[in-house]
Formats: structure tokens, C-alpha cells, sequence
């Protein structure tokens, strides 16, 4: 299960929606084995591309840096699909390379409407989790 504050599902949701109709993406941090996602990272969709993300190189480097230096881990790797529902793709599947992160994905196919959705990817098996949202008004 995906435990998440509503500030960050907000802000995932968020980013999203800016992003359309790119695909957005990015990472939230939390110490590691800890499970929980705790810091907002923002990213770059490099192939700034309405049917599919990459994270630019650079940044990533620098990303992940900065979480080895705090003594984080990628807790949570989230992108959106904007015209397709949120389930990982086999592109996606393939880049899973984090068995222990929650891969989050946002549809923003429907402008009123909030598909969120959370998988475990591994060995590029898919299962899906729930989301439980927490903390200020926690409704989904």
C-alpha cells in the first residue's frame, strides 16, 4: 500500500495537469527503507513528449546524488499518461529499475476527473496497490 500525504498527491496531480499534454514526471524522496514519501522532486521530461517520459540524464544524476547525500531513497517514481488510462506501459515496465519505489501513475486524459494510481514493478512484474491519502483533508 501507498501511503501518501495530500500535499504531495496534490502536487503530483498537479504537475500533471501543467505538463499536459507532455507527459509529466518525477520523484518523491523519503529516508531510506523507510517507505515514506516525504520530499517533492519536480523533474524534466526530456523527450518532452505527449506519449512518453525520460528523465534527462543530468538532472537524474544530480537527483539522485542529492537523495544518497540526505540518506534517501526514490520512495515514489511518478509520470502521467495524458490520453490513456494510468496503467504502466511495457515502455514503462521495461525502465522500472527501482524494485523498491511505488510507480505512480496520473491520467490526465479527463480534465475533471482524477485517475491516481500506484504499482509495484518488479522483475517486470506489475502488481497494483492502494493509495491511501493522509494528512489535511485526505479525501481521494
Amino acid at each position: 500500500m501507498l501511503r501518501i500525504d495530500r500535499s504531495i498527491y496534490d502536487q503530483i496531480v498537479a504537475h500533471a495537469r501543467r505538463d499536459h499534454p507532455d507527459e509529466a514526471c518525477g520523484v518523491v524522496a523519503g529516508p531510506e527503507g523507510s517507505d515514506r514519501p516525504e520530499r517533492f522532486i519536480e523533474m524534466l521530461n526530456a523527450e518532452r513528449s505527449p506519449t512518453f517520459y525520460r528523465f534527462d540524464s543530468l538532472e537524474q544524476l544530480k537527483v539522485w546524488r542529492g537523495m544518497d547525500d540526505r540518506d534517501e531513497e526514490p520512495v515514489v517514481i511518478y509520470h502521467s499518461h495524458t490520453a490513456t488510462e494510468a496503467y504502466p506501459s511495457r515502455t514503462d515496465i521495461s525502465y522500472a529499475s527501482e524494485p523498491n519505489a511505488h510507480y505512480v501513475l496520473v491520467s490526465t486524459r479527463e480534465a475533471d476527473t482524477v485517475e491516481f494510481r500506484s504499482y509495484r514493478i518488479v522483475d517486470g512484474e506489475v502488481t497494483e496497490e492502494p493509495v491511501e491519502i493522509v494528512g489535511t483533508d485526505a479525501r481521494p
